[in-house]
């Protein structure tokens, strides 16, 4: 299917592996040309390069730290006017209320949370100008699963969640969408790390890592590519009548 994405420009944060990556490649491959935004310039130079090798667009890079709204400022007066930005930068530590310290739990809610919020102020701003856009916004099922060892993520992700959907609601006035994916367990690098660890603990061999993942739906966790081609859809004209809506892709999980 043709999304009608061809020629479009999409800005990806977390834009170097995993879940980002994978939604670059799946964005390349319908046409846009991407901005691929992280904090580690040679990991970023290897997405770019894997990219532009399966599909004749153009790919840039920005490195940047997006926890200040300074990064966030440069990155976006540096990518240029956005078609589509997908938000996905950010990683919120495990433990229970007890166990998170203030200073992890902000720094962690600087980067996702108010990363997310401070890119869509920006680039929302500069799309309503235009009077069209799209923003992705890749968030996680633990806003509506609030688990408790994972407490800082739930709420995190429950913020950024009905962010979302305010956002989203008012967004057809100024001719734009913007929408959200509430992903489940995925096989990216660092799920199966975390899985490895957990292996080796509770197995005794981090190899055993693929049995923890037996009484996941379908056996296994969902793949970035799935994720990807949600996001592709999602920010296409092929979505066009979907906003302030939060997708959940957890296998009915």
């Amino acid at each position: 299917m043709d999304l009608g994405l061809q020629g479009k420009t999409a800005l990806i944060t977390g834009g170097s592996k995993g879940i980002g990556r994978a939604s670059a490649e799946v964005l390349a491959d319908e046409g846009c040309n991407v901005i691929l935004v992280a904090r580690e310039q040679a990991v970023l130079d290897a997405a770019a390069a894997a990219i532009r090798a399966r599909r004749q667009v153009n790919v840039r890079t920005i490195s940047a730290d997006l926890s200040n709204d300074a990064a966030v400022r440069r990155v976006a007066e540096e990518a240029g006017p956005l078609d589509i930005l997908v938000n996905n930068a950010g990683a919120i530590p495990p433990g229970d209320l007890l166990s998170v310290d203030d200073e992890r739990w902000r720094r962690a809610w600087d980067l996702k949370v108010f990363g997310y919020i401070s890119f869509c102020r920006i680039v929302y701003g500069a799309m309503k100008a235009r009077g069209t856009g799209v923003i992705v916004n890749v968030i996680g099922a633990a806003g509506e699963r609030f688990p408790t060892g994972y407490i800082a993520g739930a709420a995190g992700n429950a913020s950024l969640m009905a962010f979302t959907r305010a956002l989203g609601k008012g967004a057809p006035a100024d001719g734009l969408r913007v929408v959200a994916i509430n992903p489940g367990p995925v096989a990216t690098e660092r799920h199966v790390m975390l899985q490895r660890a957990t292996a080796e603990k509770t197995l005794g061999d981090p190899e055993r890592w693929r049995e923890l993942t037996k009484g996941m739906p379908f056996g296994r966790p969902a793949t970035p590519e799935e994720i990807g081609n949600a996001v592709a859809f999602l920010a296409s004209p092929r979505s066009g009548y979907t906003t302030g809506t939060v997708l959940t892709i957890d296998g009915g999980g």
